[in-house]
């Protein structure tokens, strides 16, 4: 996947955020997972556009990995959320919680592929 689309998929992904936590209750619970939610997700396109701009391949891959856990800590808040929600909400949680995998798996992929390539050229 192309940087460019990359960049535009982890905008999606928080723009849809964005949509389901606008559409929960305002109570204190989903308030205080709503925030932590909207802290990760967005976090995951700004840190990868931190990435793009790292000043070498290992300082690359670190980034990448907090891209990662961002994507993973979504995961977790989205999953929090859905459990709270009583599948009200569920067909959009569902779907934000498999981009929200589909994002880590590519990040954990790019990680792995560039680490073995950095492996390889030391050699």
């Amino acid at each position: 996947m192309r940087k460019e689309e990359l960049i535009e998929r982890n905008k999606r992904f928080v723009v849809g955020v964005i949509d389901l936590i606008d559409q929960l209750p305002k109570t204190m619970s989903f308030s205080i997972f709503s925030r932590q939610l909207l802290r990760c997700a967005s976090s995951v396109g700004a840190n990868y556009r931190a990435a793009c701009r790292a000043k070498s391949t290992a300082d690359f891959i670190n980034k990448l990995k907090i891209v990662e856990e961002e994507a993973d800590e979504s995961m977790y808040f989205l999953e929090l959320i859905e459990y709270v929600d009583k599948g009200k909400n569920s067909e959009a949680i569902q779907s934000l919680i498999k981009e929200a995998d589909e994002l880590v798996a590519i990040y954990v992929t790019s990680i792995k592929t560039l680490k073995a390539k950095n492996l390889k050229s030391k050699i």
